[in-house]
């Protein structure tokens, strides 16, 4: 049981959850590119980013699962919240390339299982009045933990040695285990120990649809837009892989400079996320996704051009820029899709169809780091950056000739077809 908070009480624990979650992620993540990039290729600190959504990818459909058919989603998310966290530790004595990446990978697994838990837990305590509320509070708290990893991988990666750094980041993660502590949770609870068939044919289900349901693909284009969801991703995370390495060795900022530049992405999307979740009624979906889209391409070629200018504040705005332009671009396009997506499926369909577009955006942030680092390699930054955002324009072209618009849709009727 968890012990007794109140509703107020409530609303700081899964905040402070939400937001620890994301900010042990990321500030591990930054930080290891960096420390990786000092002494391996691109490639490898590529694969930084490539082995965490390997593991989300792959992992939290077996948490859903389990945390689904047993009904215990309080017991899954405080364990994965502990076991997430001892994986930390080893971080701050294991140097090198390779260690570091399966201890990386390791934490993923388990860190796999706060999302989906959570994502239940917060849609059910909105309820059918308040479930918009609830998410955007939770969503909110995530962007805010995502800023602060940023800002503090800049000031901690010039401040102390990487094992402090690892510490720190195995204390932030404590505060998801402790949180979890006291957490409601107010699902319906099926107690049961499922059988391993069971499980399996749950995490099959969450991975991939089955055939009987995959006509919901060809309605209004939704197969379209996953596709395009896959190779945006693949921009987007191959390229955010390698920008604390290409910030740092590249533009020549320094490390707090680099933690206040990839700060701007996650506090703009706080700004971005509100608006065109206001616009998205009166503009439609559709518009929102193709800017989204283009947006991810503009910010890949912008990126690409911070190395041109020869004074360093200029390489250091042209950074910025291009960092303003992928919140904005990233908060159109979530936003747009989500609402796409809850436009066109069946009342009865619509948590299969949104964990369908984050497996697709996972396979994008598996391949996209390994990818564009492997090109970076072998050419240089610039190149591999300017030649990501080719995907980035192949989704617009995909939302933009294939989708027709949703809005004014409810619960997949009046649907067109491919």
């Amino acid at each position: 049981m968890s012990l007794s908070v109140s509703e107020r009480g409530q609303r700081l624990v899964i905040g402070a959850a939400a937001a620890a979650n994301r900010c042990r992620a990321i500030l591990m993540g930054t930080a290891m590119t960096v420390y990786i990039g000092r002494v391996g290729t691109p490639f490898e600190a590529g694969l930084v980013f490539a082995v965490f959504w390997l593991g989300l990818t792959l992992f939290s459909p077996v948490a859903g699962a389990i945390a689904d058919v047993t009904g215990r989603r309080r017991a899954v998310l405080l364990g994965t919240a502990v076991i997430s966290t001892v994986a930390i530790l080893p971080l701050t004595v294991v140097r090198g390339v390779w260690g570091p990446l399966a201890l990386r990978g390791l934490f993923a697994v388990f860190a796999a299982g706060f999302l989906p838990v959570m994502l239940a837990i917060v849609s059910e305590r909105g309820g059918t009045t308040a479930r918009g509320e609830s998410l955007g509070f939770f969503n909110s708290a995530q962007a805010l933990g995502f800023t602060a990893a940023q800002v503090l991988a800049g000031v901690l990666l010039g401040l102390v040695a990487p094992w402090t750094l690892y510490l720190f980041v195995a204390v932030v993660s404590a505060v998801v285990a402790v949180a979890a502590v006291f957490i409601d949770d107010p699902t319906p609870s099926a107690d049961r120990s499922p059988s391993r068939g069971e499980l399996l044919g749950e995490m099959r289900d969450r991975l991939f649809p089955a055939p009987e349901n995959r006509d919901h693909l060809r309605r209004n284009g939704l197969g379209w837009l996953y596709g395009a969801a896959l190779v945006r991703n693949t921009t987007v995370l191959g390229i955010s892989g390698l920008l604390p390495v290409y910030l740092l060795s590249e533009v020549g900022v320094s490390e707090l400079v680099m933690g206040l530049l990839l700060a701007i992405n996650p506090a703009g999307q706080v700004l971005f996320m509100y608006l065109f979740g206001r616009l998205s009624d009166g503009w439609g979906r559709k518009p929102l996704i193709v800017a989204g889209m283009g947006g991810a391409g503009v910010h890949a070629l912008v990126m690409a051009g911070a190395v041109l200018p020869g004074a360093l504040s200029l390489r250091a705005g042209v950074a910025a820029l291009g960092l303003f332009v992928l919140a904005a671009a990233f908060s159109a396009e979530m936003t747009g899709t989500y609402a796409f997506i809850g436009d066109v499926a069946p009342a009865d369909r619509e948590s299969e169809l949104m964990g369908l577009h984050s497996t697709f955006r996972g396979f994008g942030g598996m391949t996209g780091p390994a990818l564009i680092g492997a090109l970076a390699t072998v050419t240089s930054f610039e190149t591999a950056f300017a030649a990501a955002s080719a995907l980035a324009f192949l989704g617009t072209l995909m939302t933009g000739f294939r989708l027709v618009e949703s809005a004014g849709v409810v619960g997949g009727a009046a649907v067109a077809e491919d």
